[in-house]
């Protein structure tokens, strides 16, 4: 062991060795690098919603499906059984097609001529990302052990705030200085260069080689899926876990599609001013909010697990009335701390929630269980969020006109009081239901 490490110290080996410390730390900043990139590819489009619906004549609603239902149809459908293979195979293989896949869908996004084709495209990314994330869980946990991992994947989740920011950014600022069709094909570019490399420079780790050695031959054995249902169906914290979730990704994915156009139609800012200012939200927001999440689940997680679920609770009973206060708010450099408090608070969660998960089932089921939260969390808030604001915008527009958008954000805001239920539920029940 001590010769492949002295070998080979940037490679993770796969045969029992422990890959060196700054290996681990290089592999986890490729993978936030992908993670990136999903979610530009992934939030671009409400940057280039304005235009997007200018050129192509769309309603709000036709932006809602393209924003969010046409990515979530098979970026679920798909992550679930793509995690099953992944359980069984290399996760670094699957991951590297997966990112081919979406950046090459977010190219050809723009050379779409009508609602239908930008709405197929979109399809295509989803397909991709569906292999991108469960994936990147699992491999985590397995090149961290289980003192580090909320942090771990909690500075993972900064690819949401970076990939979120650099997507508004970038999209705004080549929308206006070019045209939306080349914003997607730059950024779709990029990925597809950057897949094999992904793929040459991160290695797959040992399966469960922080954690404790199988006690029985059912936890070293490859469950089936219905095996590892059964297990977290007998799990209510799971449950309560992933709708949790749900249900505060409906307005957080809602959100970062909507706040570009609510920007624009209520204080008449123009798309370069709007990326740089709803950027700017989302990435310091979004960083700070994370890492102090992941930060005090790994400083009260370790000892009392309910921890885990108890500090986003908290988070989102804070964050709905500081949104509601900067909706409602006429001053803009009000409104972009008002903005700025929930922003952070609203991301609290992904850190101790991920990490909760990975530890309630054996390290040989991860990536299913993963992908099954993924699957009730994206159906839901993914397909859900962005179309239902947009929907209702539409209904409330005769009533108020182009205030349509901050009313329906407003109504909104319950979810997150949804959540934050949910979660302290889950608070009670994590103890028991912890993997040994």
């Amino acid at each position: 062991m001590e010769q492949t490490a002295r070998a080979a110290p940037h490679a993770a080996s796969g045969e029992g060795g422990v890959p060196s410390r700054g290996y681990r730390v290089f592999v986890l900043a490729m993978l936030i690098v992908v993670y990136t990139f999903n979610f530009i590819d992934r939030q671009i489009i409400g940057i280039l919603a304005g235009p997007i619906k200018a050129e192509l004549a769309l309603t709000d609603t036709q932006l809602g499906l393209m924003g969010g239902l046409a990515f979530a149809l098979f970026y679920t459908a798909l992550g679930i059984p793509i995690a099953w293979v992944a359980d069984r195979t290399s996760r670094t293989w699957i991951m590297t097609i997966a990112l081919t896949l979406w950046s090459g869908f977010t190219a050809l996004c723009g050379f779409a001529q009508s609602f239908w084709q930008l709405f197929l495209c979109r399809l295509g990314v989803g397909v991709g990302e569906a292999g991108g994330v469960a994936p990147s869980y699992s491999l985590i946990s397995d090149y961290f052990p289980p003192h580090e991992r909320a942090r771990a994947l909690g500075v993972y989740s900064f690819g949401i705030p970076v990939g979120s920011a650099l997507g508004i950014f970038l999209g705004g600022y080549i929308a206006s200085a070019i045209d939306w069709r080349t914003a997607f094909l730059a950024v779709g570019l990029v990925g597809v260069v950057l897949a094999p490399i992904f793929r040459l420079v991160v290695r797959e780790p040992k399966r469960g080689g922080f954690d404790a050695a199988p006690r029985t031959a059912a936890e070293a054995k490859q469950p089936g899926f219905g095996e590892a249902l059964r297990i977290l169906g007998k799990k209510p914290s799971f449950w309560a876990l992933s709708f949790g979730a749900a249900s505060c990704s409906i307005m957080g994915y809602g959100l970062f599609f909507w706040l570009p156009s609510f920007f624009q139609r209520t204080y008449g800012l123009p798309l370069v001013d709007v990326s740089l200012f709803f950027g700017s939200i989302v990435l310091v927001g979004g960083l700070i909010g994370i890492w102090v999440g992941s930060w005090l689940g790994d400083r009260q997680g370790t000892a009392d697990p309910g921890a885990y679920a108890r500090i986003p609770a908290i988070a989102f009973v804070l964050a709905a009335p500081c949104y509601a206060a900067g909706v409602m708010s006429s001053w803009l450099p009000l409104t972009f701390v008002l903005f700025l408090v929930p922003q952070a608070l609203g991301l609290t969660w992904l850190g101790p929630i991920i990490t909760a998960v990975q530890h309630l089932v054996a390290p040989n089921m991860r990536t299913t269980a993963s992908a099954i939260f993924l699957f009730i969390n994206n159906l839901i808030g993914i397909g859900f969020g962005t179309l239902f604001l947009g929907a209702l915008s539409d209904i409330l527009n005769a009533r108020f006109g182009e205030d349509s958008l901050r009313y329906a954000i407003l109504t909104g805001l319950l979810f997150y009081l949804v959540s934050a239920g949910l979660f302290w539920f889950a608070s009670k029940r994590l103890a028991r239901d912890w993997h040994r």
